[in-house]
């Protein structure tokens, strides 16, 4: 009888949806990519004689709108990295292929960010 009580409980723990896995969001894997991108940008211009932190602003912008809980916070914020440190890494002047770069991360920002709007917006 116990072992009916313990198997019981097991799968009723598996049944049961669990509020902190909650599904992710439509749009979740494009909100990522663009914080990727802004990191990408904030080197980038930079490197190529913006001074400032207008994509870093941006980035902060887009963690306000969302207002995201720790973990999803610590994921955008990981991804905004990924993409500076990418570039860093890469690029120490500004080249031809850094500002093809800039144009082309230019794009995709516009058009995930005109996406998702289309999309998911009110």
């Amino acid at each position: 009888m116990a072992r009916v009580s313990i198997l019981f409980a097991v799968l009723l723990a598996l049944c049961v949806p669990r509020p902190a896995e909650a599904a992710e969001a439509a749009y979740e894997q494009d909100l990522l990519r663009l914080a990727e991108v802004l990191g990408s940008l904030h080197y980038l211009r930079n490197l190529c004689g913006e001074k400032g932190e207008a994509w870093r602003g941006q980035m902060e912008k887009l963690l306000e709108v969302e207002n995201p809980d720790p973990q999803r916070r610590t994921r955008f914020i990981a991804r905004f990295n990924r993409g500076y440190r990418s570039f860093e890494a890469v690029y120490r002047s500004c080249t031809a292929s850094a500002v093809e770069s800039i144009r082309r991360y230019m794009k995709e920002g516009e058009t995930l960010t005109r996406d998702v709007a289309a999309r998911y917006g009110n």
